[in-house]
């Protein structure tokens, strides 16, 4: 079956530049409409231009695809409702959104001004809010829709320096969770990318042999499938020199300690039972936990009795 977008239309924040504008490319190789967002700023989120998509999007038309350039900051709602409108103005829908947008603002917790923690988590996890409602009531009219959000190794495992990047980009992950459950009665499907990926953003901090193997376009692929019609939902696909991953958030069965003043004293001795990898499980929802705890509760009465 060929990943084909005929039809569809597709909105790729920070699609200016590396692996964004890679995603707006392919998606428009693929038949895709595509409007090509970013700011134009520097990787640390100052300035701005919307000469940089306004350049991919021109590239996608001289290619013989349909692209449109638009230069709002993810983190202003009004300017990213407006996008959402050049979108449905122009072609009349929107079926792909893809979370791109970001900056880094690098340094360790200690040495970190909060100014700089509160814009990373800004642009990363309200820039990508702000974008999934603005594209969500037009999703359910239509009962279609695929978002994929851009987490990172960082949010999943941390990163030395990056408290605020690893916080906003996991945040992402929980983003991607409640919506793919409230979507799924209206068709649409929610999945998070972890892309490896030699960027401006990684500039310098990588032997030159490893960042020529960690092109952008070799993470392009798990974006096409995540945005793709035949989509899971509530994935998280690892991407990078031409290796796909997948990453879960799991439960433990854990062990049932009940109540007492020595429970504090018999959790420590019981660690290593509780963190056991053996029978995890991927929980469908955030519920699961409460009905793990009961159903253990409920049969340690039982083996009271």
């Amino acid at each position: 079956m060929a990943i084909r977008f005929d039809g569809q239309v597709a909105i790729v924040t920070g699609a200016g530049g590396g692996l964004g504008r890679q995603h707006a490319l392919a998606l428009a190789a693929r038949g895709a409409k595509v409007v090509v967002n970013d700011l134009g700023g520097a990787v640390d989120g100052s300035g701005g231009s919307v000469s940089a998509a306004e350049a991919v999007a021109a590239e996608i038309r001289a290619a013989g695809g349909e692209a449109i350039a638009n230069g709002a900051s993810v983190t202003d709602f009004e300017a990213v409702q407006a996008m959402v409108r050049q979108a449905i103005d122009t072609w009349g829908r929107v079926d792909i959104l893809v979370n791109n947008a970001g900056i880094l603002r690098d340094k360790s917790f200690a040495k970190m001004d909060m100014a700089d923690f509160r814009l990373v988590v800004d642009v990363h996890l309200m820039g990508a809010a702000n974008c999934c409602k603005a594209v969500w009531p037009h999703m359910i009219e239509q009962k279609y829709g695929r978002i994929v959000m851009t987490t990172s190794s960082t949010g999943l495992y941390g990163n030395f320096g990056q408290t605020n990047y690893g916080a906003a980009k996991l945040a992402q992950v929980g983003l991607m969770q409640t919506l793919a459950l409230e979507g799924a009665k209206y068709g649409i499907q929610v999945n998070a990318l972890a892309p490896t990926a030699h960027t401006r953003m990684t500039e310098g901090l990588l032997p030159q042999e490893v960042l020529d193997a960690l092109a952008p376009e070799s993470v392009v692929p798990a974006m096409l499938v995540l945005a793709h019609e035949s989509a899971p939902t509530r994935t998280i696909l690892l991407a990078g020199a031409g290796s796909f991953e997948a990453a879960y958030i799991t439960m433990t069965e854990g062990i049932h300690l009940g109540a007492g003043a020595d429970v504090p004293e018999r959790l420590a001795a019981h660690l290593a039972s509780v963190t056991d990898r053996h029978n995890d499980q991927v929980p469908p929802n955030g519920s699961a936990q409460g009905s793990h705890e009961f159903a253990k509760a409920m049969a340690a009465a039982g083996r009271g009795r």
